[in-house]
């Protein structure tokens, strides 16, 4: 049995040498899927180094970082590392309040970190954007003043975003205020078409977690509070399906693609659980199949995760045991 400690917590899943073996699903064309993870004992180098609770985490797989967001008093809200685990530095930057959601863009062209801050001070109720030096780029929305505004943008508790190979944004807002919104924007920060509706319905939404877009033109929402994915086309927005088989014990906290896209890895927090759900190709979105679970000790509470694109690893931040956690493919 392999196990970390911090904070108290037991950090480790189960099974020998440091593998999790995860469970098996039946295609329906009966092609059998075994997707094996295993934990990656010596990521980071000095785990002492996180200082705060983690809230996210972002990998930027043309520079080799990760970047990891965290809260506490007098800590620095941005940690650096390798992919390697090595730590390259922190941000001390003023700017930041209570980070939620950070996303490191995917492009050889543009290295910048966006991080959404749902503090209530003057800092708050904003997506910054960052340098990969952590200089302040851009600010969006209306710094301290929560709102539901289009124009000019404003945000209540920004939750997370994703910005596509093209520049084109999606953004939920937000974890707990006023708004309950999927908002795109284009490249140049212009609304191109938003679901905000509270409830229950399709493109409607309760606490909107966490956003990520596959190269085949869908949307994936963590809809949190209503224990469900919704899907829609980035293009137009229109509604493609919802997933709310698999969630019934919790909400779906973190979406992100798997490398291949065939998978996506999806946080419960409140429940310490990590899921391997299958994506369908192109076409319906059909029912929701989870291909593996990685079961987490009690209060480790999973809240973002990242995939590193490059290699297939993914990455967990932890608030309850404030660290974040390297899975990498069993090979």
């Amino acid at each position: 049995m392999i196990s970390r400690y911090k904070t108290g917590f037991c950090v480790a899943a189960t099974s020998l040498l440091g593998m999790l073996w995860l469970l098996s699903w039946d295609f329906p064309a009966g092609k059998t899927v075994n997707y094996v993870y295993r934990l990656d004992v010596s990521w980071p180098k000095y785990p002492e180094l996180f200082s705060g609770q983690t809230f996210a985490v972002a990998v930027d797989p043309h520079l080799n970082l990760v970047y990891v967001a965290q809260r506490g008093e007098k800590v620095p809200k941005v940690l650096v590392f390798t992919e390697d685990g090595l730590f390259l530095g922190s941000w001390n930057t003023s700017t930041i309040e209570m980070p939620h959601g950070i996303f490191a863009v995917n492009r050889p062209d543009q290295q910048s970190v966006w991080i959404t801050d749902v503090g209530n001070g003057a800092n708050g109720h904003t997506i910054k954007q960052y340098d990969a030096s952590g200089k302040p780029l851009k600010v969006l929305g209306t710094a301290g003043i929560a709102g539901s505004a289009v124009n000019p943008l404003q945000f209540d508790q920004p939750a997370d975003l994703c910005v596509d190979t093209n520049g084109e944004m999606y953004i939920v807002d937000g974890d707990g205020g006023l708004n309950n919104r999927l908002i795109k924007l284009s490249a140049d920060f212009n609304v191109l078409w938003m679901h905000g509706e509270n409830g229950t319905g399709p493109t409607q939404f309760y606490i909107p977690h966490s956003v990520t877009v596959d190269s085949v033109g869908r949307v994936w929402v963590a809809d949190r509070g209503n224990k469900r994915i919704q899907v829609f086309d980035k293009g137009s927005g229109e509604w493609l399906g919802v997933w709310s088989s698999c969630f019934s014990e919790d909400g779906p906290y973190s979406v992100r693609l798997t490398a291949d896209e065939k998978y996506l890895i999806v946080a419960q927090l409140n429940i310490n659980r990590l899921n391997v759900v299958a994506v369908p190709p192109i076409g319906t979105i059909g029912d929701c199949h989870v291909v593996s679970r990685i079961q987490l000790a009690d209060g480790v509470r999973p809240h973002l995760v990242d995939v590193d694109v490059k290699t297939g690893a993914f990455y967990v931040a932890e608030i309850g045991s404030e660290q974040v956690q390297k899975y990498i493919p069993h090979k």
